[in-house]
């Protein structure tokens, strides 16, 4: 029969461990359960995880009120390089600095065009006397269009990555970094002049750009618009091997009314499981005040709640600047919690000086960073990134004392936590 032993406890609980084998041996490598007496944890979730959540711009007046850990930020090429091969970080420095000294990390995206702007082509090119920027008018405003036909202007985009990702691939300010083509570099112009190859680059160069993208990033998350689906723009659907790159998507009319129709056929061509090793972000749509003013109402403005939606696409972020004009500071922070991973604790065992932990995500995505369990300095051996959403997993730390358990993350801020509620 088994052998059972009883662990009486000083301060009045009790344990059993059995050991295992067959009815007719008695195990003498016992197994035994032991008290966690001050594992680390919470019961419930009150703080907003680290790299997820409800964005808002840098300069959001709400932006410290507690709902956030992500803001987000245009960024100009201009501002960086204005003569050839001459590269000044400081715009991006103190951008980052500033995002970091309220404990929060960044989203940036780089965009040359912009509704009613010029572009943020650098001078040196637009000085180029072979240079020809196009004047349209979008959304009934003059606004302007990069040169794509211009080799210095093809060459400097791909270097530009190339010297960003040497600079920031591996710093903790940044979250994650968007990137592409277009009005707002969102890989469409729907309103102004189109012309592949002119006004918009061509797809062979786009697909020159995503390889490049993929060589010279090796940490930092970079994603593209969904509305890169289009096969009159980008080379996605001719060349589908494009689509074997990491890359995330971001979607900027996330909960519009045609969203079935239109935006997730789209999240369906970039792979229905992306989110296993890219983040999915976006924006609430701004198609009407109707659908910003409840977006976080009950039922959405469409009749599904932002956390339905958030699960079904496991949404990381999502941008929602202009929520605190319809929301109250409490709803909103309750949607960041909802969104992106969420971890919980629900066994932990400590055997022959091993520590077992049983984790699973109850959150809409994975964390999409390295990060491990720990106790007094000691790591887990797996990364918690591999836990999917609604997906358990049993981490082994080979390490049994009794100190707190606390999850360490290289990307994290100095001061920043990633909570686990504990359930065991």
């Amino acid at each position: 029969m088994k052998k059972i032993e009883l662990i009486i406890l000083s301060f009045g609980c009790f344990f059993i461990a059995c050991g295992g084998g067959s009815s007719d041996t008695i195990n003498d490598d016992l197994v035994i359960i032991e008290p966690v007496l001050n594992g680390g944890g919470v019961t419930e979730f009150t703080n907003v995880q680290p790299m997820t959540g409800i964005v808002v711009w840098d300069g959001n007046a709400n932006v410290s009120s507690g709902a956030h850990t992500l803001e987000y930020s245009y960024m100009l090429y201009e501002d960086i390089v204005s003569e050839k091969g001459v590269y000044d970080w400081t715009t991006i420095e103190n951008k980052l600095n500033d995002i970091a000294s309220r404990n929060h990390q960044a989203i940036l995206r780089f965009r040359y065009a912009y509704v009613g702007q010029l572009t943020s082509v650098p001078k040196y090119i637009k000085d180029l006397p072979d240079y020809n920027e196009t004047e349209g008018t979008s959304e009934g405003k003059v606004t302007w269009f990069p040169d794509w036909s211009h080799q210095e202007l093809q060459d400097f985009t791909l270097e530009f990555y190339e010297k960003f990702a040497e600079k920031y691939d591996d710093d903790n300010r940044i979250a994650f970094l968007q990137t592409g083509f277009g009005l707002w570099a969102e890989y469409h112009i729907y309103d102004g002049p189109f012309v592949l190859g002119q006004t918009f680059p061509s797809k062979d160069y786009q697909t020159t750009f995503l390889n490049k993208l993929n060589t010279v990033f090796n940490n930092l998350h970079w994603s593209i618009s969904i509305d890169a689906e289009d096969t009159n723009v980008t080379p996605l659907s001719a060349n589908t091997s494009l689509l074997n790159i990491p890359f995330g998507v971001f979607d900027d009319s996330f909960m519009s009314e045609e969203h079935g129709a239109v935006n997730e056929p789209r999240f369906n061509f970039f792979g229905t499981e992306r989110y296993q090793t890219s983040p999915i972000g976006g924006e609430f749509n701004y198609y009407t005040t109707y659908d910003q003013q409840n977006v976080l109402s009950p039922n959405g403005p469409h009749g599904e709640s932002y956390e339905s939606f958030a699960n079904r696409f496991h949404v990381t972020y999502m941008i929602g600047n202009d929520q605190y004009q319809y929301q109250t500071t409490a709803r909103i922070k309750e949607a960041s919690i909802n969104t992106g991973y969420k971890f919980e604790v629900t066994k932990f065992e400590k055997s022959n000086g091993k520590s077992l932990l049983t984790v699973k995500n109850i959150g809409t995505a994975p964390i999409y960073y390295d990060a491990y369990l720990s106790i007094n300095d000691n790591k887990s051996t797996e990364s918690l990134k591999t836990v999917m959403p609604d997906q358990e997993s049993v981490f082994t730390i080979n390490y049994d004392g009794n100190e707190d358990v606390v999850i360490v993350c290289d990307r994290l801020l100095n001061g920043q936590v990633i909570d686990f509620k504990k359930s065991y």
